[in-house]
């Protein structure tokens, strides 16, 4: 029996060292391609070796620093005691669609719960990835809005997220890479802004994991500062503007940002983006049974889109069940019939393919759950 109780308390002890150095070891993700080199200064060796480091993370995507074989042994033995790749702890993945889409439930070193979605297409693969721990938005439809905000990630701990993708992609088909990063997870892009945008260059620079700039797809209830910065940015990414409504009163009642930032001024701020950018702005419509679905709605945006006249796209999104919103998902012919008289008054449109309902991974679904 005491040997027992022994063996117990020698396990518990483990785990805690290793939840120790989780939390506090510096997490070699955060540190751009000039911060690893001066941290290669710092342990006496020389400045290529944050290169090596660099490639290592981002082009051979590897997660364990003994698998950095280019390294001596003795840096590679001195950085994993002194280091760790990644800080998110990685909980349970979900697989669904039948094996086409895949769910990672993360821990944060502070315990908060985020998640990440893989979808694999026939020509494609996507990655949604989260930006914050819970959201601070409201958005009543939303399961990532009944958290309340809990935390913001770091660059590293957001790419951190594209970085398993692209591991479970190449472990299912050596050649197969990412095609798109959406910021369509949990949290709002735009309120940890700074973060967010450092990783979208991680993740582009060419040196690196090079991704194309028109691969990334940020997504905003409509913060209008965050429209107007991302319009001056150096990489020409893709923006979608959740909207849900042509009119402010229901907009208001589904998501209290409109209060601050009403449909006319979020329009007139993307009208203004697309043409700074040249880029087509996407509008996220989310519909809801007896909400936003009717005849007289579809003709209210229509209404709305087209007197602006500036390139833009409608993604239809049936809305997908979160329990205790009280709402219902608009039937199959309430969403045909909305494109339909959209297709009719000619705004570009189109319904966006359903992933993930069956493991709650789908658009709306997030909230760091990691029973079942």
């Amino acid at each position: 029996m005491c040997t027992c109780i022994t063996f117990i308390n020698v396990l518990d002890c483990v785990e805690v060292r290793k939840k120790t150095f989780f939390m506090k070891s510096p997490d070699l993700l955060e540190y751009s391609q000039q911060e690893l080199q001066e941290l290669m200064v710092s342990l006496g060796q020389p400045g290529f070796r944050a290169k090596q480091v660099y490639r290592q993370l981002y082009v051979n995507l590897v997660d364990s620093v003994s698998d950095m074989s280019d390294l001596p042994k003795s840096l590679r033995e001195e950085l994993d005691a002194r280091y760790r790749i990644g800080s998110l702890e990685l909980v349970k993945v979900f697989t669904g669609d039948n094996g086409m889409t895949s769910k990672a439930v993360w821990h944060l070193p502070g315990g908060e719960a985020i998640e990440s979605v893989l979808m694999v297409y026939k020509e494609r693969a996507t990655v949604c990835v989260s930006s914050q721990a819970g959201c601070p938005m409201g958005c009543v439809f939303c399961a990532t809005a009944k958290l309340g905000f809990l935390q913001d990630l770091t660059p590293g701990q957001i790419a951190q997220q594209v970085l398993w993708a692209a591991r479970e992609l190449r472990a299912i088909n050596e050649q197969r890479r990412l095609s798109n990063v959406v910021f369509m997870g949990m949290g709002e892009p735009f309120n940890n802004y700074d973060a967010w945008w450092q990783s979208v260059e991680r993740l582009h620079d060419p040196v690196g994991f090079n991704l194309g700039a028109r691969s990334f797809t940020v997504s905003t209830v409509g913060l209008i500062p965050g429209i107007e910065k991302l319009a001056e940015e150096h990489l020409p990414i893709n923006l979608a503007v959740s909207l849900h409504t042509a009119y402010d009163d229901r907009r208001s009642a589904l998501m209290p940002v409109n209060r601050k930032y009403p449909i006319a001024d979020l329009i007139a701020a993307s009208r203004a983006y697309a043409a700074k950018t040249g880029r087509r702005v996407s509008f996220e419509y989310c519909l809801i049974k007896g909400e936003n679905d009717s005849g007289e709605e579809a003709n209210a945006l229509a209404d709305l889109l087209l007197a602006e006249r500036f390139p833009c796209h409608v993604n239809l999104i049936p809305w997908n069940p979160v329990s205790g919103t009280g709402l219902e998902r608009s039937t199959r012919d309430s969403v045909n019939r909305f494109k339909g008289l959209l297709d009719d008054r000619g705004v570009p449109c189109t319904i966006r393919i359903q992933r993930g309902v069956d493991i709650d991974a789908a658009c709306g679904q997030l909230a760091g759950v990691h029973s079942g």
